[in-house]
């Protein structure tokens, strides 16, 4: 037997197409019901019930209890970032659907990314900062400039606080509707969280659409210029 990490078992998990729509409605960042789970997969709830089964022992999700309800989230953010890169790798050699990306248009405009902005203005954020100088993306790596990490001061986002965590402060995710590169890591995060404290933009309730106030939309524009 080959020694080292099993990652065929974490790919059949991954691999299996009810599951694989289950986790990828997770990527919204909010928790979801079996029977919620059971609707995105196509599958009944006592099928859906079991591939959950399945993923919550190998710690790709996590059962969360609130009273008598029972949500599934998932486990880390280790497991958002996998889901990302596959799907990154996914549209990037045109693994897709019917459709590239989500019909609605707002969904195309502004959305979360399991916890940072994507869609045409994560996209927007993105090619911004790079042209400003004020992050340098390699072909994997994305580093934050000593420019940028003013800039992120003045914006109020704690750099010193996202230095020490585990997660990685910047990291490039493939946005699969735009096929165009947004920012994601803990600065992904917290810059998506400022944009909620700042007033500019609140997260529509039972939606992953991430919508912009006038006013909002009118500064994040005029601070993220392309």
């Amino acid at each position: 037997m080959k020694e080292g990490p099993d990652i065929a078992l974490i790919g059949a998990l991954i691999g299996d197409p009810a599951r694989a729509n289950m986790l990828t409605a997770l990527m919204s960042g909010k928790a979801l019901t079996a029977s919620e789970l059971a609707g995105e997969a196509g599958v009944t709830l006592q099928t859906a019930s079991s591939h959950l089964s399945k993923l919550e022992s190998a710690h790709l999700i996590q059962l969360r209890k609130q009273g008598r309800h029972r949500y599934f989230s998932l486990a880390s953010d280790d497991v958002g970032s996998v889901l990302e890169a596959l799907m990154g790798l996914a549209a990037k050699y045109g693994h897709t659907r019917a459709r590239t990306g989500p019909k609605d248009p707002a969904l195309r405009k502004a959305r979360v990314c399991y916890n940072h902005l994507a869609g045409e203005h994560g996209v927007r954020l993105y090619d911004s900062l790079v042209t400003q100088k004020l992050i340098i993306a390699g072909d994997e790596d994305v580093l934050l400039t000593d420019a940028g990490d003013a800039f992120m001061r003045s914006l109020g986002i704690d750099i010193d606080a996202l230095a020490r965590s585990r997660r990685p402060l910047c990291r490039s995710c493939l946005d699969w509707s735009a096929r165009r590169t947004h920012l994601a890591g803990s600065l992904g995060t917290a810059l998506l969280d400022q944009f909620y404290a700042l007033g500019w933009a609140k997260r529509i309730k039972g939606s992953r659409v991430v919508s912009f106030s006038e006013q909002g939309e009118r500064s994040f524009l005029e601070i993220f210029k392309v």
